[in-house]
């Protein structure tokens, strides 16, 4: 298993996920294919890899710069606590990101039109759960944080 590891790079339970992966990607294809709507999942695809690693990717780089140098300025100067104060920030922002992807057009109303006529409802209370939603994810992770730093603080001497 070791002369697998060092030619492949990895174990073998790796390759077997990555093949797995390219079946159920292979499958994706096909049905899209069979669907008829190829042409737009290529726009789709190829807008949002242009998107993000254009403009997205930027932004929120420059966003996570300008949070660690405030967190830098505001932390104590133990690095572990500093860092951990900007992971609190990144993975509630990264996950309220990961949805306002996922569901933008009913999010900011664009697909209005089209959920009507599918399932005969508004796309309005999209906008409000996803703030919700971030407002709870934020919530629960500066109150993590804060149990977080409050049981650090009974561990310092």
């Amino acid at each position: 298993m070791s002369r697998w590891a060092g030619a492949y790079g990895a174990p073998l339970w790796h390759l077997l996920v990555l093949v797995a992966c390219f079946m159920v990607a292979g499958y994706v294809a096909t049905r899209v294919v069979a669907a008829g709507i190829w042409m737009g999942f290529v726009a789709w695809f190829v807008a949002a890899i242009i998107l993000h690693d254009l403009v997205l990717f930027p932004l929120y780089s420059a966003a996570d710069t300008a949070a660690q140098a405030m967190a830098g300025r505001v932390a104590r100067p133990r690095r572990t606590r500093r860092l951990a104060a900007i992971n609190h920030l990144r993975v509630p922002a990264m996950l309220s990101g990961l949805l306002l992807l996922v569901w933008f057009p009913l999010i900011l109303g664009g697909a209005e039109r089209n959920y009507r006529w599918a399932v005969g409802l508004s796309t309005s209370p999209y906008l409000v759960r996803w703030l919700l939603i971030t407002l709870v994810l934020f919530g629960v992770s500066g109150l993590l944080y804060a149990v977080r730093r409050r049981g650090s603080r009974r561990a310092d001497p």
